[in-house]
């Protein structure tokens, strides 16, 4: 099992940017692969993007390409989730999740191993 802390989340104003990060303990980092999701309360929580294990490879929901950003610090057990240009469509609560895959990307959240708590991003137009 892995444990995931959230961290980074806030107000910020439209056109913004933040960067939210999730620290994981409990298993070997580089053998697991991080997601990124969102939800707004009533609504389906909405793939943001993945990224594998060993940092290769990567994947972003359609709503996020090139405005998001994930990466991962394999040496500090820490994946990030820089955001730019937000919009209050982005308000939500943002989840760090796990997988086993050192090389895959997965994008449903059900297969999903681990989760972190969330943490809270507002944008105020």
């Amino acid at each position: 099992q892995v444990q995931l802390v959230e961290s980074g989340g806030g107000s910020v104003q439209t056109g913004g940017s933040l960067r939210l990060s999730c620290a994981a303990s409990g298993r070997a980092f580089s053998s697991i692969g991080m997601g990124w999701f969102r939800q707004v309360q009533g609504k389906e929580r909405e793939f943001i993007a993945a990224i594998s294990g060993s940092g290769e490879n990567s994947y972003y929901g359609d709503s996020v390409k090139g405005r998001f950003t994930i990466s991962r610090d394999n040496a500090k057990n820490t994946a990030y989730l820089q955001m730019h240009s937000l919009k209050p469509e982005d308000t939500a609560v943002y989840y760090c999740a796990a997988y086993v895959g050192r090389h895959t990307i997965v994008i449903l959240a059900n297969l999903y191993d681990d989760w972190g708590r969330g943490t809270q991003v507002t944008v105020s137009s």
